[in-house]
């Protein structure tokens, strides 16, 4: 690995940062593997995840299942807040891989609706190496997902505050516009 991806991954991981914290309050299974969320809107989720050894498989490239993981997870955050804050699930999930990604590169990812209806919602979520001469941009896209959620759902009594978060960080999104 060359300096500079080695610079750049241990960069965006370490410090505990906002958006680290912002990603552990607002998905702790992607804060558990090093995602970062960025941005986050009813209309828009971006990220980005250094691959390390515990989200690669044995061939040290980025797991399918992780791609899976932040697809699913930061449609349901987008599907969650565009729904009004109602409970989401997830019925279908379908991706497409087209490159790979090594330990050391850095992953950016998209979520965007294609479709907010009053009772499904269909999401697309795009993952792309960072450009390692510029970072923060995007470089060769890895993969293309589109996620189907229910978005009807009723919050239970007990999970009622549960969109707070949500609520906290994307006006603080908005108001940085």
């Amino acid at each position: 690995m060359d300096a500079h991806r080695r610079q750049s991954s241990s960069s965006t991981t370490t410090g505990g940062g906002t958006n680290n914290n912002k990603t552990a309050e607002l998905d702790p299974v992607l804060h558990s593997i090093g995602f970062e969320i960025e941005e986050v809107s009813p209309s828009q989720l971006t990220g980005r995840l250094p691959v390390t050894g515990r989200c690669c498989q044995p061939f040290k490239v980025l797991h399918g299942g992780v791609s899976a993981l932040v697809a699913e997870g930061l449609a349901s955050m987008g599907a969650h807040m565009a729904s009004g804050y109602r409970r989401v699930a997830g019925v279908s999930l379908s991706i497409n891989h087209f490159r790979s990604a090594a330990v050391g590169d850095v992953v950016l990812a998209r979520a965007a609706p294609v479709h907010v209806g009053r009772s499904t919602q269909v999401w697309e979520v795009k993952l792309w190496k960072e450009d390692p001469s510029a970072p923060g941009k995007q470089g060769p896209q890895i993969s293309e997902s589109r996620v189907t959620l229910l978005c009807n759902l009723p919050v239970p009594e007990s999970l009622k505050n549960a969109g707070d978060a949500f609520k906290k960080y994307a006006a603080a999104s908005s108001s940085r516009l």
